[in-house]
């Protein structure tokens, strides 16, 4: 009883310490808010507001139906440019597409010539040319085809395609990046709160009155651990209920509390390793270097952005070890797929092992560095 009285009053000592820290708390809210949504909206669901240029030099009825084609919300209002204008315009960014139609277009397309249209993409701006140049040439041959049938018509195909798309029938990009980026906030603020904890002990000098007080080296981590993880716990919940259900009406299919309780899983390993980063490093600054070596490449490779079916073997192998493999994995099952403890429990037993092995590691090296300060 003594040992988890300790161990109480110094995540609440945390608690306080954290309260004090107005750069932290500024840190905590912003991420687990404006951050994530951000994140969902940044990226619009489908082409919008498109810049496109187009040099007529046919000047024919289909030239112009081809111009018409091409309207609001998907793109701005064509900009008829001359061919010396093109490359300029693309340099300075002021269109995106330029689509050049050559002379007697019309002519050859009647006659059955297959006459050639030139497209130009601004690759850069990457999120519009990568839907918008397939979207451009869609609706370049649906009018020309139009045009040479002389009347509108849906061929009808030989085989009938039914389309089923689960779990996000309508392919919004909110659904997937508020919860993404959530599952990130939890993994990076988890481990900044236990090492920001760790050294601000060191930096203060109050590791060394906690050396000579009746307590130990683990029940001073699993009171950061606790403590820290519990705040990041709370922000979860709020966040999910009040931001991705509430304002960005993204559909929870599984449970709440299942995913809370993986979270907090998920914390005790994060937080372990964000004591065991601090153990290493001497100042914040040095802190904040070592996590972007650690946190960036778990979450990039984590499946997160892309699945892990499509990287290398060898990474899909090395990242077994690192948690947010299966935190998201067991997350995304959650939350998007209604999945239930028969299917995630594979990722919770990955997460039991994974932390005891992290904290084993943080509490032996933690022991050592406050020897050497004794």
């Amino acid at each position: 009883m003594s040992r988890a009285a300790n161990i109480y009053r110094l995540g609440v000592k945390e608690l306080w310490s954290l309260r004090r820290d107005p750069i932290m708390l500024v840190l905590i809210v912003f991420s687990f808010t404006v951050m994530i949504y951000v994140a969902a909206t940044h990226m619009p669901d489908s082409l919008s507001r498109a810049p496109i240029a187009i040099v007529d030099e046919d000047d024919s009825p289909l030239s112009a139906r081809i111009i018409s084609a091409f309207y609001a919300p998907q793109f701005l209002p064509p900009m008829r440019v001359t061919l010396s204008e093109v490359d300029a315009g693309l340099d300075a960014g002021r269109y995106t597409f330029s689509l050049n139609i050559p002379p007697n277009f019309q002519r050859d397309a009647l006659a059955g010539r297959a006459p050639a249209i030139q497209l130009n993409v601004d690759a850069t701006r990457m999120s519009q040319a990568f839907s918008g140049s397939g979207h451009v040439q869609q609706i370049v041959l649906g009018e020309v085809n139009e045009f040479v049938r002389r009347y509108r018509a849906n061929p009808v195909p030989p085989v009938e395609l039914a389309l089923r798309v689960r779990f996000n029938p309508a392919l919004t990009q909110a659904w997937f990046g508020s919860v993404m980026e959530l599952i990130n906030m939890v993994t990076m603020l988890s481990i900044i709160l236990a090492g920001a904890a760790l050294i601000r002990e060191r930096e203060h000098g109050t590791i060394e009155h906690l050396l000579v007080m009746p307590v130990t080296p683990a029940e001073i981590m699993l009171g950061k651990i606790w403590s820290m993880g519990l705040v990041v716990l709370l922000v979860t919940a709020f966040s999910l209920h009040f931001v991705v259900q509430g304002a960005l009406k993204v559909p929870i299919e599984g449970s709440v509390i299942l995913f809370l309780a993986l979270a907090a899983l998920h914390l005790f390993v994060t937080t372990s390793m964000g004591i065991f980063m601090a153990t290493l490093a001497r100042s914040m600054p040095q802190f904040g270097l070592l996590m972007m070596l650690i946190l960036l490449p778990m979450q990039m490779l984590s499946g997160g952005i892309t699945p892990r079916e499509s990287m290398p073997v060898f990474a899909q192998n090395v990242m077994q070890v690192a948690p947010t493999t299966h935190f998201v994995a067991a997350a995304q099952a959650i939350l998007y797929r209604g999945a239930g403890l028969e299917v995630v429990w594979p990722q919770f037993l990955a997460l039991v092992i994974i932390g005891a092995l992290f904290f084993i590691a943080a509490l032996a090296h933690f022991r050592n560095s406050i020897s050497r300060m004794a």
